[in-house]
């Protein structure tokens, strides 16, 4: 039997030296945790135009592929299996704006060697991952 899983998008938006969380509220997942921008590639779509399509849908802000670096690939086990994918975004068109208030009650900037203690476990370690270097892992099947 061959794996069928979600596969996602978590973008690490980036200046200086902080990182942009947003606190997840009333989805059921989560919720008061903090994470990054992020959502599940839809049939039909790449990984890249699921990134642009989030950052415009959560944040308000527009990317072009060359605004994305995929720095890390996790393969994870949640409620089930998923293949995730990070990317590091550094230049954007707009300003960062939360336009999923009812998914998303707060946006910080957050300095990345003090992350809130309420950070998504697997969302802190991928942020781990890209800044010791390392491309991929695997999450929670112990």
């Amino acid at each position: 039997m061959r794996s069928r899983f979600p596969v996602a998008v978590h973008l690490f938006f980036l200046r200086d030296n902080q990182i942009l969380l947003i606190r997840r509220f009333n989805t059921g997942y989560e919720d008061g945790n903090y994470s990054v921008v992020a959502g599940h590639v839809d049939a039909g779509e790449t990984v890249t135009q699921a990134a642009i399509r989030e950052a415009m849908e959560e944040v308000g802000v527009v990317l072009e592929p060359a605004d994305l670096q995929v720095v890390h690939v996790m393969n994870r086990k949640s409620r089930d299996e998923r293949v995730d994918f990070f990317a590091v975004v550094r230049h954007w068109v707009g300003e960062v704006t939360n336009h999923e208030p009812q998914k998303c009650d707060g946006l910080s900037w957050v300095a990345l060697d003090a992350l809130p203690d309420n950070t998504i476990p697997y969302v802190r370690q991928a942020i781990q991952n890209y800044q010791a270097g390392n491309y991929y892992s695997e999450f929670g099947w112990q």
